[in-house]
């Protein structure tokens, strides 16, 4: 009985042409060779399995190939290239950073560069996971990297190019590898298939890529493990069944009962996804992945963003063709939330299915006309309906009467009017009539923006008083700001304009910091979105003017004596 190698190591690409994904940087690599344009030194970085050792090994050995082809490949022919495939070549030195990370190992390493090579014209030294070295030793590195000798090449390797030291990046040619796209995963894993002699549904082999999160090393770990549970035959259930994923299935059905606007059902799939052993937070995050999926399959200039199987390519377009765009961007939004939300809710499903339920009552139609009437009726209550001399439009607010909204009117209020949605229908879910309209909570928001968007009359003296109202709340904690608004009295002038004066302009500047608050607080007090505060300067007989700043007092102290005025040109004096 043969041992069984892994897919992993068995089918490691052994030429240039045979890397998958990573066109652009074998080309670069085989010019360069090509062209005799080599650096002394190279850094390959990037996420796991894409194939940065398997470059430098190949990149080592075409290097010192005698009988290099017309392609750039080598000729696994030649003393080199056997002796490198037999893994007995002591031209091609393989260093694992994180075991030999220290000083000592790095002085001998640089002892060893010394050596000229024996077989071939380069010794290449490959430092994988060289992140893994310390300061100490990258600085000890640094001289020999700069300036090896003619017949050595340094080739570093890392996942994590941001823990090496300046120094050392600006001392190499750095190539960043990329995930491998699932199309090109999906390719080579039928490749392997084909090879040996495997069954597969190419819905099974993209779910693998997908899994795989562009790791070519990961993917074929993956099919390893499928065919040792599955045989020789792959298959799109046996590979979600072994890899607990979640089904497409269970998604398309549930947009299906978001549609029907049946919680009931969408109700029983999730708790059928929970019995299964799924996560409710992956669920809620691949149900926004599949209303995304949804979203770019109505443009055909964006499907080719979808990477799924064709057979469930063709179910997202039939789905997505029953989905509005509106439908889905609010689903989407929903989804978000729930996720943003999940991990501090305390009762983790049945904020979930809170969520389901939110979805189950999109509504796009009914929303887009309730809002066109109201916007028509607000339209014509601007010209029809008016209430005493400033013009305050009615409140309207919804009373619900068993399963219909009726609108009432509220002569005394200017709230706009706004919508609350209707009660779930078949659900035991119901507004609780008892409860007083001021404390429902879409009533208290209304009341909230009631004093921002209204218009209402007041008196000089009930600005005075929500004058002092406001200066009382600077007391304790800043009594100069609180000194400073109740110094004089703000004046009412009209259309709604209070005017305040002050005593000199370090006192306005302290006030404009925090005019703001205090014209929304006059606003929110007196029921006007109209108030607009004015500051003055009042302007002090000559021989009673305070001097406050600096400034001030040395341009006074200048007039009665001029000489100040030259002493301060003369030596470059200011006021710092």
């Amino acid at each position: 009985m043969s041992n069984f190698i892994v897919s992993a190591r068995k089918y490691r690409p052994a030429t240039f042409h045979s890397v998958v994904g990573q066109q652009s940087i074998t080309t670069t690599l085989k010019n360069a060779i090509q062209n005799n344009h080599l650096a002394h030194a190279y850094l390959f970085c990037g996420p796991r399995g894409v194939g940065k050792t398997t470059c430098a090994r190949i990149f080592a050995k075409t290097l010192n190939c005698f009988n290099r082809n017309a392609e750039t490949e080598a000729c696994n022919v030649c003393e080199s290239c056997l002796s490198f495939n037999d893994s007995r070549s002591y031209n091609i030195h393989e260093l694992d950073a994180a075991s030999n990370n220290s000083v000592e190992d790095i002085r001998s390493l640089i002892d060893q560069v010394r050596i000229p090579p024996q077989v071939g014209k380069y010794s290449i030294y490959i430092i994988d996971e060289v992140h893994m070295l310390s300061t100490s030793a990258f600085n000890a590195f640094l001289k020999t990297l700069e300036e090896p000798p003619s017949h050595a090449f340094f080739i570093l390797a890392t996942t994590e190019k941001h823990k090496i030291i300046p120094t050392i990046l600006s001392r190499c040619q750095i190539f960043d590898f990329s995930r491998i796209k699932i199309e090109d995963t999906v390719h080579f894993l039928e490749h392997i298939s084909k090879t040996e002699n495997v069954e597969y549904e190419i819905d099974a082999l993209n779910v693998i890529a997908q899994k795989a999160d562009g790791g070519m090393r990961d993917a074929l770990s993956i099919y390893d493990q499928i065919v040792s549970f599955s045989g020789t035959k792959i298959t799109y259930k046996g590979v979600i069944d072994n890899l607990n994923i979640l089904d497409y299935e269970y998604y398309f059905k549930m947009v299906d009962a978001f549609l029907e606007k049946s919680i009931s059902k969408s109700l029983l799939l999730f708790n059928d996804i929970l019995d299964r052993g799924f996560d409710g937070h992956n669920f809620i995050s691949g149900l926004a992945s599949h209303f995304r999926d949804l979203l770019v399959c109505r443009d055909p200039v964006t499907i080719q963003l979808l990477e799924v199987g064709a057979n469930i390519k063709e179910q997202y377009k039939t789905q997505s063709q029953r989905c509005v765009p509106q439908f889905i961007f609010e689903a989407l939004t929903v989804c978000s939330q729930c996720d943003v939300q999940y991990k501090t809710s305390k009762n983790q499903r049945l904020h979930v299915e809170l969520a389901l339920i939110l979805l189950c009552n999109i509504d796009i139609e009914k929303k887009n006309s309730s809002l066109n009437q109201a916007s028509s009726a607000t339209q014509s209550s601007g010209s029809t309906n008016q209430t005493s001399s400033v013009g305050i439009k009615p409140m309207v607010l919804p009373v619900q009467q068993g399963n219909s909204v009726q609108e009432v009117k509220s002569p005394q209020s200017n709230i706009p009017s706004f919508s609350i949605k209707d009660g779930l229908k078949g659900s035991s879910l119901k507004t609780n009539l008892e409860t007083p309209l001021e404390q429902k909570p879409e009533v208290k928001e209304a009341v909230e923006n009631y004093a921002v968007l209204s218009s209402t009359t007041f008196t000089q003296d009930q600005l005075t008083v929500a004058w002092e109202k406001f200066a009382t709340s600077y007391k304790d904690n800043d009594p100069r700001m609180f000194s400073t608004l109740t110094t004089q009295h703000p004046t009412l002038k009209e259309d709604f304009q209070v005017e305040f004066a002050l005593n000199n302009p370090l006192q306005e500047e302290e006030v404009q910091k925090i005019k703001t608050t205090l014209v929304t607080f006059l606003q929110k007090e007196l029921l006007n979105s109209n108030i607009q505060l004015v500051t003055i300067v009042s302007e002090t007989p000559q021989g009673n003017k305070k001097f406050y700043t600096d400034k001030e007092k040395f341009e006074h102290l200048a007039q009665k004596n001029p000489s100040l005025l030259k002493f301060k040109q003369q030596f470059g004096l200011d006021f710092g």
